[in-house]
């Protein structure tokens, strides 16, 4: 699974319509860039990709009064969203990926039902625990890494990852179980892109070749 497409379908999807400087203000302004894999250059060729995928559709945006090139505006496709929410419930479900999957994935969790983020966390939960338990048929946490030498170190770390994993995973169920955020279908919903023009306080301000197409 890919973040990068990931991330792009879903800030898509948050503004209806969004052309791509739009995008990368929203990532940077989550802070994708410092997590992921969500540079200016990754995310201009990212909608084109999916552009070209059939995942969004191209808008051609003649150009503004004050001149400069014209536009384009991407809108996402029914073939986009059923890969934006494949993409979504996998990556809170799937364990053994890349952490920008996860953080990526938090991003958008409240597009889901509350009832199906529960459940698809709670799936994630299982699957640490089944990792967890091959893993200790033959590596005794209570026994220290020292029982397998200097190796034993790195499953040593492994498991310490589930056991935070698995402890993070339930406490977030808990927070929602207890009416945290708002999901689909539950009313107004927190804002988290920026309207086209909106200062980025967090964003890099190193221009790129593409931000005006």
């Amino acid at each position: 699974m890919s973040a990068i497409r990931l991330l792009v379908l879903g800030a898509v999807r948050q503004h209806g319509r969004a052309h791509g400087y739009q995008v990368r203000n929203d990532l940077e302004y989550w802070g994708a860039h410092e997590w992921s894999n969500a540079k200016p250059g990754s995310i201009y060729h990212a909608l084109k990709q999916l552009a070209k995928q059939g995942f969004l559709y191209a808008h051609e945006i003649a150009p503004s009064t004050a001149g400069g090139p014209p536009r384009t505006e991407y809108e996402i496709t029914e073939k986009g969203t059923e890969e934006y929410f494949t993409l979504l419930r996998g990556a809170l479900t799937t364990y053994d990926q890349r952490p920008d999957m996860l953080t990526s994935a938090l991003g958008f969790i409240v597009d889901l039902p509350r009832a199906e983020a529960l459940s698809l966390l709670a799936e994630r939960v299982r699957a640490i625990e089944a990792w967890r338990a091959s893993v200790t048929e033959y590596y005794m946490p209570a026994e220290g890494p020292g029982q397998l030498g200097h190796i034993g170190e790195i499953m040593n770390y492994w498991v310490h990852a589930a056991d935070g994993g698995m402890e993070w995973a339930r406490s977030l169920m808990e927070r929602i179980e207890g009416g945290a955020y708002t999901f689909a279908g539950e009313g107004e919903r927190f804002v988290a892109v920026l309207a086209d023009g909106e200062e980025n306080p967090y964003g890099k301000g190193e221009p790129h070749a593409e931000d005006h197409r």
